[in-house]
């Protein structure tokens, strides 16, 4: 019997190489959540030291769970072809970019956080550009 998962083009290729990142970065914080931390900038306390009600570590955790998850559906949604997903990924992950570098620039957050707003970015460029170049085929 074959198979009929498979990357058929480059929008779906864009989708595969992200989805893989995301979901390797998701477990990541899923096994390591003070690692991610050090990533991103910001201060990683011993859990010992950490305060009653500092739940910093669970947002990681669920933030890492939610990374994991859009891997697998970027990895399922390229290995199925499914290209209006990749066109719905666009606008919304431009909407994080813009989310995330307003964190930055509002000091909400640490300058290596523009790190992720860049790569929702990079993301969105790279599968729009493939899919415009795709459908002028």
């Amino acid at each position: 019997m074959r198979s009929t998962l498979k990357i058929r083009d480059a929008p779906g290729w864009t989708m595969f190489v992200f989805g893989v990142l995301a979901l390797l970065l998701g477990l990541l914080g899923l096994i390591r959540p003070e690692l991610v931390l050090s990533l991103l900038g910001l201060t990683v306390l011993d859990r010992a030291a950490r305060a009653t009600g500092d739940y910093t570590l669970v947002f990681v955790i669920a933030s890492a769970i939610a990374s994991f998850n859009i891997g697998a559906y970027y990895i399922l949604a390229a290995l199925h072809d499914l290209r209006a997903f990749y066109k719905w990924t666009v606008p919304f992950r431009c909407v994080t970019f813009i989310v995330f570098t307003t964190a930055v620039l509002t000091q909400l957050a640490p300058t290596r956080f523009l790190g992720v707003g860049i790569w929702e970015l990079a993301g969105a460029i790279a599968t729009g550009l493939a899919l415009r170049v795709d459908n002028k085929k």
